[in-house]
């Protein structure tokens, strides 16, 4: 099961018409049956041999679990609803923002902010950009700090490169050995949520979609 929550336009609201359950109506026509059957019953019984009053209240108790039954499904059903509702409006509060988590970034002109971690051992770092086919775009050098860099996505001719799904990682050296080469983590828009087996699903800007349990931090977008 997918429960999906997008943005949607402003003002725009729905009620529910009320309305009496399946279940209800299934019940109250059946205690109206069983009524006109006891009814029947005591009216062509046998003055000579009458039924015992236990078959009456063994019936009455036979109705009464299934009404008891009825009642219970209604409040578990109740209580699913509330549930979900609950569910859907966490799922609302991730439209909008931006999450911090490794995946590629879906570049469209707009500088993006990536948080690398190189190891504390190294004296050197190297950021490593790579397209969405692999190849390698970009490789310079950067501090080695977990300060943000802000990617501004530009060749060497000072042009914005195409649009698309951009990789990002760290390289951590000492003495111009590779230590590590670590997938480093980007900020990304998050432009639809869903719950699917329980789980919840972020639908990035670029389209991809990772679990909500790899974010590493949320922000206000823009």
């Amino acid at each position: 099961m997918v429960e999906t929550v997008h943005s949607t336009r402003p003002g725009a609201t729905s009620q529910a018409p009320q309305t009496t359950t399946p279940e209800k109506r299934s019940l109250s026509s059946d205690f109206d049956t069983f009524i006109r059957m006891l009814t029947t019953q005591a009216k062509y019984q046998n003055p000579l041999e009458p039924l015992d009053s236990s078959e009456y209240a063994a019936q009455l108790a036979q109705f009464s679990m299934v009404e008891q039954q009825t009642k219970t499904n209604d409040t578990l059903t109740a209580l699913v609803e509330k549930l979900g509702a609950t569910d859907m409006a966490k799922l609302s509060n991730w439209i909008g923002k931006e999450v911090r988590a490794v995946a590629p970034a879906n570049f469209d002109g707009t500088p993006v902010t990536i948080s690398p971690a190189p190891l504390a051992a190294a004296d050197k770092a190297f950021l490593v950009v790579r397209d969405a086919k692999g190849e390698t775009v970009e490789r310079y050098q950067v501090p080695v700090s977990a300060d943000p860099i802000s990617w501004s996505g530009l060749n060497d001719d000072g042009e914005p490169r195409d649009n698309g799904l951009y990789s990002f990682a760290v390289q951590s050296y000492k003495a111009d050995e590779l230590l590590l080469e670590e997938a480093a983590a980007v900020y990304h828009p998050v432009s639809e949520a869903q719950i699917e087996n329980g789980e919840v699903i972020l639908i990035l800007e670029g389209g991809q979609a990772i679990l909500a349990n790899m974010v590493t931090g949320v922000r206000a977008n823009g």
